[in-house]
């Protein structure tokens, strides 16, 4: 998507609003997707001369919500929810299986680019503990013994 492109489909976007800033989230998505799955600071510029706002506004609004990403991102996003409902039954513990496994820390991106792991507040699925989001796809229930065979899949394996 060029450029022009995202300016666009943000004028789309804020046409359903009564108040143009009211689409700076949904504005936001689209140029996330227009740059990979994250937001470089021309993202920000962009969205915000789309919008009539201050490239500050957009990247305090994204910087709040953690499904808007300020740095680069693996090609496949791993999110383990940390909440109490998950932490019960062994959050922790599946969280340290991916970093096992995939050789990094929660908040790190594998140095050939393929893998994010991201510790989540809550995924909404405290019945069916712990929840794991993969590439944005919920997986539940998730034990540590579990994430070889995860992670074997996301390789291709």
């Amino acid at each position: 998507m060029s450029s022009k492109d995202l300016y666009k489909e943000i004028q789309k976007v804020a046409a359903q609003y009564p108040v143009r800033r009211s689409a700076v989230m949904p504005a936001l998505r689209l140029a996330q997707e227009k740059y990979g799955g994250w937001l470089p600071p021309e993202a920000f510029r962009e969205v915000a001369d789309a919008l009539d706002l201050t490239p500050a506004y957009c990247e305090a609004i994204a910087s709040f919500y953690d499904m808007f990403h300020l740095e680069p991102v693996g090609r496949h996003m791993i999110e383990v929810c940390t909440n109490v409902s998950c932490a019960l039954v062994g959050a922790q513990q599946v969280l340290e299986a991916f970093e096992d496994e995939l050789g990094i820390h929660a908040g790190e991106t594998s140095e050939d680019g393929e893998f994010t792991l991201r510790t989540v507040e809550c995924a909404g699925g405290c019945g069916w503990a712990t929840v794991v989001a993969v590439d944005h796809r919920y997986r539940e229930p998730v034990q540590a013994d579990d994430v070889p065979s995860i992670v074997a899949e996301l390789r291709g394996g």
